[in-house]
């Protein structure tokens, strides 16, 4: 059977729940290597065990994406066990709801350097093994939010559209050495009970439903296949059109 990432290495940053863990369990499914990485060793162990289910012995390591030489650590694990890195999807983020009177610097700086210096410092180190090779193709993961925005969320804001500039940034950067970058900014993807949600949080996407991890699976495979090479410095929306749709207030 044709598997679409076989002979494949991919690295998945955040993959102890929700988004992460179903890209881990779809990308080796189709055949890859992969290496999962999360700050969280219990989720990150529950990944390694779902996949180990399904016949698939994942390389781990628990890795705080603040931390840049947690990331050096990882992509040297990667190197050592891996041989090599044809994908890096950086899908490791979280955001602190707080109003920017009361946000303190410290609660700040932990989300833009886990969001936006953290796929900085991973991207560059996982290009270093991606140029020695055949090339290779890194997403990532950003959100509406870097494009529309709710109250008390400017540093999850702030390191979402600072994702966007930086993938093309480096997509301009690591272009010659054959190196794809792209984006995906996700809208309302629920990771948890889909039954419980409301007629109501379905009907008021245009799409007609809320987004499943599944949707953002695909977008990445689209953007991770070679065939794909041309597709580089964009990004994707997946929303079920919310960031198409205006919205009063009557």
């Amino acid at each position: 059977m044709f598997k679409r990432f076989e002979g494949m290495t991919v690295l998945i940053t955040g993959a102890g729940a929700g988004i992460g863990r179903t890209l881990a369990l779809a990308y080796a499914r189709e055949g890859a290597t992969v290496v999962i990485a999360d700050k969280n060793p219990d989720g990150l162990e529950k990944t390694a065990e779902l996949l180990r289910e399904v016949g698939y012995d994942p390389v781990t390591q628990k890795t705080d994406m603040s931390n840049p030489d947690e990331i050096v650590e990882l992509l040297g694990k990667v190197k050592a066990e891996a041989g090599g890195l044809d994908i890096l999807v950086n899908n490791a983020g979280f955001g602190t709801w707080k109003s920017p009177y009361d946000l303190t610097i410290d609660e700040w700086d932990s989300v833009v350097n886990t969001n936006l210096r953290g796929t900085f410092v991973c991207s560059r180190e996982a290009a270093k093994l991606m140029r020695k090779g055949r090339g290779g193709s890194i997403v990532n993961i950003s959100s509406t939010r870097a494009m529309m925005s709710e109250t008390d969320s400017e540093a999850y804001a702030a390191s979402k559209g600072g994702i966007l500039s930086l993938t093309h940034a480096m997509a301009v950067s690591l272009g010659p050495d054959r190196i794809t970058v792209n984006a995906i900014c996700p809208g309302w993807i629920e990771t948890g009970d889909y039954g419980k949600l409301r007629d109501e949080d379905h009907l008021q996407h245009p799409a007609q439903r809320v987004g499943r991890p599944e949707d953002i699976v695909r977008a990445c495979f689209y953007l991770t296949d070679p065939a794909n090479d041309f597709v580089t410095g964009t990004h994707i929306t997946v929303d079920g059109g919310m960031t198409r749709k205006m919205i009063y207030e009557e």
